[in-house]
């Protein structure tokens, strides 16, 4: 029988490339022809986390909207699951404006 050490079994890496920020706002994500609101708790520059019930599965593809002025856009997909929790995903902006935008948005935010 083989096991894995303790240590390696229990420690968990952090795959993120930068460093999430406290944010409470709201989003609005397309999905098929429903529109369901969510809450983000949590964002980067590629990625944030949004608190909904029920939650979509690893892998699905959406797009949503980001409650900011100005709106910014956003082409996700779920990375993970927590249940009842809700989801981390990664995102897409595809306009220079709208980089910029979250760019701003980010630097006025503290650390998670």
């Amino acid at each position: 029988m083989k096991t894995e050490p303790v240590e390696s079994a229990s420690v968990e890496t952090d795959r993120r490339q930068s460093q999430r920020k406290r944010f409470l706002g709201k989003i609005e994500i397309e999905w098929g022809s429903a529109m369901l609101a969510g809450t983000v708790r949590d964002i980067g520059p590629q990625g944030l986390f949004v608190e909904i019930e029920p939650p979509l599965w690893v892998g699905a593809r959406f797009m949503a909207r980001l409650m900011v002025s100005p709106v910014l856009v956003l082409d996700c997909v779920v990375r993970r699951v927590e249940p009842g929790a809700g989801i981390a995903v990664t995102f897409d902006i595809s306009d220079d404006c709208g980089r910029s935008h979250l760019e701003s948005l980010l630097a006025t935010l503290p650390p998670v």
